[in-house]
């Protein structure tokens, strides 16, 4: 079990590192913080370059913190926050599945995070070599993420972002056929996949 649990937490926390790299320094082919700002502009967040730091900080913060198993409740805190809010902003009205845009993949991550916080992060974490890991795991950790997480994310939905998303300056506001530029703007959608 200790050996699945590492490279469960490497794998899941070191992918979600390389994603909010791509918002922070535009690393791997990333849009960097410009593009990111942009993205969260026309997904209707009040402060949009905010929440591309805070989700990129989240993403690259959380996903080292999981993949070295410190402070393993507040990495799969910041995760879970995230995957909630992609969810809520890009996911959710695409359905399920993953091939049409769906929140599939954002809940296999915040299963991920929840199941690590409630079994702990393994004899091969940083939490373990401090000593405190029998302290910060178990079943109430992973209960308060699953309390605490969606309650941030309700008022990140709501307080930040606007009443009405505005319409990207790129796109037509017609119902006309869709246009070539239709195609970007769906790809750029996939990227909040991550986020």
């Amino acid at each position: 079990m200790e050996y699945g649990m590492i490279l469960l937490r490497v794998v899941a926390g070191l992918a979600l590192a390389a994603h909010g790299s791509q918002k922070l320094f535009g690393s791997f082919g990333g849009s960097g913080p410009a593009g990111t700002r942009k993205f969260f502009a026309g997904l209707g967040f009040r402060t949009p370059l905010a929440m591309a730091f805070i989700a990129g900080l989240s993403e690259l913060g959380g996903g080292l913190l999981f993949a070295f198993g410190l402070v393993t409740p507040l990495a799969a805190l910041a995760i879970t926050v995230v995957m909630l809010n992609a969810i809520g902003t890009v996911h959710w009205t695409k359905g399920f599945f993953n091939s049409a845009g769906g929140f599939e993949y954002n809940l296999l991550i915040i299963a991920t995070a929840v199941a690590v916080t409630a079994t702990g992060p393994s004899r091969f974490s940083l939490d373990h070599a401090f000593g405190w890991a029998g302290s910060i795991s178990g079943p109430w950790w992973a209960l308060a993420i699953v309390v605490l997480a969606p309650m941030i994310a309700v008022v990140t939905l709501t307080l930040g972002r606007q009443s009405q998303a505005p319409q990207p300056s790129d796109e037509p506001s017609t119902t006309a056929a869709p246009s070539a530029t239709a195609t970007p703007a769906r790809r750029k959608e996939r990227h909040w996949t991550s986020v």
